[in-house]
C-alpha cells in the first residue's frame, strides 16, 4: 500500500496510453485515476500519523542494500497535498486542454509526470531520488512543449537544458557521497556521515546539493529560467508545474539539510537564510514590474519559494514547522491563482493586464475566486498566508534573526502592491474595448467548478489553521530528530 502513490500514476498512465485513440476514455481515467490517488494519499497521511513512519523494502532486500520507500509526515503531507492538485487539475482539464494536446498524449504525460513528482516524496534513496528527478524532467519537457508553438519550443529549451545541468551536479553530488559514504541509501547516509573526517568535503558536496536542487526550485540566483518558461505553454500545465514542481526541488532540499548535512549548520544553513532573502526580495520586484498575468505569477512563485528557505534556514522546530505549513499554503493558493488566469483568458481572450478590465461589474464570482487566494498569498487574516507568515515572524523572533523578519514582511506589502495592481487592472478598471468586454465567451462549468473547490480548499488551510499547524509540528518534530527516521528504516538506533 505504501507504493501506492507510486503505482497509481503508473496504472492509469498506461491505461491512458491503451487509450491513445478514445479521449473520453482519457479524460475519463484522468478523473478517476487522480481521485484514487487522492483517496490513497489520505489513507497514507492518516496511517503515518497513527503508526509513525513507515517503510517498504522492495523485494525484501533489507536496507540499505535494497530499494527502499520511506513515508514520514513531511512525506505524506505532500503526497496528499499532491495529489488533491493533481485531481483538480485534472478536473480542469476537462474543458481547458484542446483536443490536438490531447491526442499528442497530455493524459498520459500528466499521470507519469505525477508518478515522478510522488516517487520523489517518498523515495528513500539518494540515487532514486535522482531517478524520479528524471521521470519528472522528461515528462515535463514534454508537457511544455506539448503544442508545438514558437514560444512553448524557446520556453522548453531553456528549461531542459538548465534542469540538465541541474541533473548533472546532482549526479555528480551523488558520485563524490557514494566515494566518501559508501551508501547513498539516506538513513545510513544520517548514520555514517556525522563519524567521517573529511575535513571540508561533506559541506562541499552539500553545497553541489545545494545548486543542483536550487535549479530545480528556483532559488536566487538561479531561477531564471523559470518566468522565461512557465508562461509559455497552457495555464493548465503552468498551474500543475507551480503546484508540484518546484516544490519537489524545496522538499529535496529539506530533506538533506535536515536529515544528511547537519554538521556545519552555521556555514550551511546561514547561507541557506541569505538566499532565502534574496530569493524573496528578486521574485516579488520582478513581479512588480509584469504586466502579462502568467508572468506576473510566475515570478511570485520564485518569491515564495524564500519564506519556504527561510524556514529552513533557521533551522528550529517552529521554523521548520512554519515552512511546512507555507507549503500547503502557497501550493494551494499560486495553483488557485493560474487556474483563475486561465478563467479570466478565456473570458477575455488576453492575459495582458493592460488590455484586461471590468471584470468585477460583471463576473464577481471569477472576481472573488482571484481575491481570497490573492489576499492569502499577501498575507492577509483569516487567510492560511497570514497565520503561515505569523508563524514564520514568530520562529524569527525566537531566534534573533530580526534581518530575515524584516525581509520577509517587507517582501509580504509588496505582494500585496502586486495583487492589488492585477485587481486594479483586471477586474476594477473600466475595460479598455467595451464592446468585446461585453461579448464574454462562456466558460465551461468544469473551470468554474474545478476552480471553485481549490479555493474554498484554500479557504479551509486557513480556517483550520490550528490542526493544520499541529501537523506540521509533528512532521518537523520527525525532521528535528533524525534518530527517529533511521530507527524506522534501518531498525538500529543511532
Amino acid at each position: 500500500m505504501i507504493a501506492l502513490p507510486i503505482l497509481l500514476p503508473l496504472l492509469f498512465g498506461a491505461l491512458c496510453l491503451m487509450a491513445w485513440q478514445n479521449p473520453r476514455w482519457q479524460k475519463a481515467f484522468s478523473l478517476l485515476g487522480t481521485a484514487a490517488q487522492f483517496g490513497a494519499a489520505i489513507w497514507l497521511l492518516i496511517r503515518v500519523q497513527q503508526n509513525g513512519i513507515q517503510h517498504l523494502q522492495v523485494g525484501n532486500w533489507p536496507a540499505p542494500f535494497g530499494i527502499v520507500l520511506v513515508v514520514d509526515l513531511l512525506s505524506a503531507i505532500m503526497v496528499t497535498v499532491a495529489a488533491a492538485v493533481a485531481l483538480v487539475v485534472a478536473a480542469y482539464s476537462q474543458a481547458a486542454i484542446d483536443s490536438p494536446r490531447v491526442q499528442y498524449g497530455y493524459y498520459p504525460l500528466f499521470f507519469f509526470l505525477l508518478m515522478g513528482v510522488n516517487g520523489a516524496f517518498i523515495t528513500g534513496d539518494l540515487f532514486n531520488l535522482y531517478v524520479w528527478f528524471e521521470v519528472m524532467l522528461m515528462s515535463s519537457f514534454v508537457m511544455l512543449a506539448l503544442g508545438g508553438e514558437r514560444p512553448q519550443i524557446e520556453g522548453a529549451i531553456k528549461y531542459v537544458i538548465l534542469n540538465l545541468l541541474s541533473s548533472t551536479l546532482f549526479l555528480s553530488a551523488l558520485g563524490l557521497l557514494y566515494n566518501l559514504a559508501g551508501t547513498l541509501n539516506m538513513a545510513d547516509l544520517a548514520l555514517r556521515l556525522p563519524g567521517l573526517e573529511t575535513g571540508n568535503q561533506i559541506t562541499l558536496i552539500a553545497m553541489l546539493f545545494l545548486v543542483a536542487f536550487g535549479i530545480k526550485s528556483a532559488i536566487f540566483p538561479l531561477f531564471f529560467w523559470l518566468p522565461a518558461s512557465y508562461h509559455t505553454p497552457p495555464v493548465t500545465i503552468t498551474a500543475l508545474f507551480s503546484g508540484l514542481l518546484t516544490k519537489v526541488g524545496v522538499y529535496a532540499l529539506f530533506r538533506v539539510f535536515t536529515l544528511l548535512f547537519v554538521q556545519d549548520t552555521a556555514y550551511t544553513h546561514t547561507i541557506l537564510l541569505i538566499i532565502a532573502g534574496f530569493t524573496m526580495v528578486t521574485g516579488v520586484f520582478g513581479a512588480a514590474a509584469q504586466t502579462d498575468l502568467r508572468r506576473l505569477l510566475s515570478f511570485h512563485i520564485i518569491s515564495q519559494i524564500g519564506y519556504l528557505l527561510m524556514g529552513l534556514g533557521m533551522f528550529s522546530q517552529p521554523a521548520l514547522a512554519a515552512s511546512i505549513y507555507f507549503m500547503v499554503h502557497v501550493i494551494l493558493a499560486k495553483t488557485s491563482l493560474f487556474l483563475v488566469a486561465g478563467i479570466v483568458e478565456k473570458m477575455e481572450g488576453s492575459y495582458n493586464l493592460k488590455e484586461l478590465g471590468g471584470i468585477y461589474s460583471t463576473r464577481f464570482g471569477v472576481a472573488l475566486l482571484f481575491l481570497l487566494p490573492a489576499l492569502s498569498l499577501a498575507g492577509l487574516p483569516p487567510l492560511s498566508g497570514f497565520f503561515a507568515k505569523l508563524a514564520l515572524v514568530v520562529a524569527g523572533f525566537d531566534l534573533h534573526q530580526y534581518a530575515i523578519v524584516a525581509v520577509g514582511l517587507g517582501v509580504s506589502l509588496m505582494t500585496l502592491y502586486s495583487m492589488t495592481k492585477i485587481w486594479n487592472e483586471a477586474f476594477w478598471k473600466e475595460p479598455k474595448d467595451p464592446i468585446r468586454h461585453a461579448k464574454h465567451k462562456p466558460i465551461s462549468s468544469w473551470l468554474w467548478a474545478s476552480t471553485a473547490v481549490l479555493v474554498f480548499i484554500s479557504l479551509l488551510a486557513g480556517l483550520l489553521a490550528e490542526p493544520l499547524l499541529n501537523l506540521a509540528n509533528q512532521a518537523a518534530a520527525q525532521l528535528a530528530d533524525p534518530s527517529i527516521y533511521i530507527q524506522a528504516v534501518l531498525g538500529v538506533a543511532p
